[in-house]
């Protein structure tokens, strides 16, 4: 059942990815990657996975030490639930640079190679999109003027 899981959990999250790099100005994409429930799937593989082995994630995560982690780290249930931590985290990092881009207005192809490295490499595609967007500002919010009360 790990195997299976750890497979299905980048399948679950492809197609999200497919459509924030390859179809970012789809009406349809906007509406689908506005909902932060696109990693819930994922969620629910590490949830399932995490549970499973709670008796040997629980230690090594309530008192961490590098060998304790390595330890769980190297089991198939381990390697499979950081895996689904991974991706989860890693959708949810590509979802929020990719909305922060829309409405930045920084072009798709300058966002989509980010993107790429965030699906391989999360941490270092969250730098290199912290790096890329401060080239454009956020459209400043326009502010009505508050209700005159009369009396």
């Amino acid at each position: 059942m790990t195997e299976t899981l750890f497979t299905l959990t980048f399948a679950l999250a492809a197609p999200f990815w497919a459509l924030m790099i390859l179809l970012p100005r789809w009406s349809w994409t906007l509406r689908i990657i506005r909902s932060p429930l696109i990693v819930l799937p994922v969620l629910t593989i590490y949830a399932i996975l995490v549970l499973a082995a709670a008796g040997d994630v629980l230690p090594a995560v309530l008192s961490p030490t590098l060998s304790g982690v390595r330890d769980l780290l190297g089991t198939a249930d381990g390697a499979a639930a950081a895996w689904a931590h991974m991706i989860a985290f890693d959708l949810f990092v590509g979802r929020w640079t990719w909305l922060d881009s829309r409405e930045r207005g920084v072009p798709a192809l300058v966002v989509a190679p980010v993107l790429v490295l965030t699906v391989l490499l999360g941490p270092l595609g969250l730098a290199a999109y912290l790096g890329v967007r401060t080239r454009w500002r956020r459209p400043a919010v326009v502010r009505l003027p508050e209700p005159q009360h009369l009396g």
